[in-house]
């Protein structure tokens, strides 16, 4: 699995218009629905699942991002939207910094593995600096899809 396979060119923000967390959870899910990686019948399910996620605990993980993420019914592929907040965002992070890159991951709920092998890739390349910042530096979808083509061309080699 790779990064490219799970994003939408389509679900890519560059500059979050929410400055809160559960207004920036909303509008990544817009973009999977509008992007077709999700149907409207699932839409008011799938974001109530992710905003009792962050009620049980927060998904910021600390250094300026935040993983959103649930496994629902109503999914019916593994999609991730990436959204950008040049302000940052008060993601009650385990750091307390403010999140400035939020990746929501949505999995089908019957598909634990694939699920999983998402998460450990979303999560394998934010534990690398560099991937980071340039994730944060990223001003345009392009530029997002720009730097994941670089990361799995070097995985490659």
């Amino acid at each position: 699995m790779k990064l490219s396979e799970i994003l939408s060119h389509d679900a890519i923000i560059s500059q979050l218009c929410s400055d809160t967390r559960d207004g920036a959870i909303q509008e990544l899910l817009e973009v999977l629905l509008a992007a077709d990686q999700l149907s409207s019948q699932g839409y008011r399910q799938i974001l109530q699942a992710l905003l009792e996620r962050e009620a049980n605990g927060s998904t910021g993980f600390g250094k300026g991002v935040a993983v959103p993420h649930c496994q629902h019914r109503a999914v019916k592929k593994t999609a991730l939207a990436i959204g950008r907040s040049t302000k940052g965002l008060d993601f009650n992070a385990l750091d307390k910094a403010p999140v400035y890159s939020v990746l929501l991951l949505l999995s089908p709920a019957n598909d634990h593995d694939r699920h999983l092998q998402a998460m450990e890739l979303v999560f394998g390349n934010l534990q690398r600096p560099g991937f980071r910042n340039a994730l944060r530096q990223a001003s345009s979808p392009k530029a997002v899809l720009e730097l994941i083509a670089g990361t799995e061309g070097s995985e490659a080699n």
